[in-house]
């Protein structure tokens, strides 16, 4: 099998709204992937704009800031505790989100968009993700 034969290219859906963009890097449908792979994507918004403001029942994230700055609300839906964490690409922090953790990401730039790196443990499901409004 030559080198041709061996590489995979995949087409990717970038989606993009007033507010930004998404892009699934990995959806966990690949081939060659481990049994415990779930899904890499990145999402962009504009100043102003916010990204997320759901929960998920059953998938753990993972995210990490690449370019700008946001602030991360998060609520415990059990104990309604809330959390607020200013997150900036200069100083780059990974933040672990289990299930049943609301979260939403708000561009809190002027003048700059963000572009947010994102690990999901499961595959992308509907019916695991429940819109939350962060007031």
């Amino acid at each position: 099998m030559d080198l041709s034969e061996k590489i995979i290219s995949y087409k990717r859906n970038k989606i993009e709204d007033t507010r930004g963009w998404f892009l699934k890097v990995i959806t966990g449908k690949e081939t060659n992937l481990p049994n415990s792979t779930g899904e890499v994507y990145l999402t962009m918004a504009i100043p102003g704009e916010m990204k997320g403001g759901h929960y998920h029942p059953l998938a753990n994230e993972w995210f990490t800031l690449i370019t700008g700055e946001c602030l991360l609300k998060l609520e415990d839906l059990d104990s309604k505790e809330r959390k607020e964490i200013y997150l900036n690409a200069n100083d780059p922090v990974t933040i672990y989100v289990p299930s049943g953790i609301a979260h939403a990401f708000f561009n809190v730039s002027t003048n700059s968009d963000f572009i947010l790196l994102a690990y999901s443990d499961q595959l992308f499901d509907p019916v695991d993700t429940i819109p939350f409004t962060f007031v």
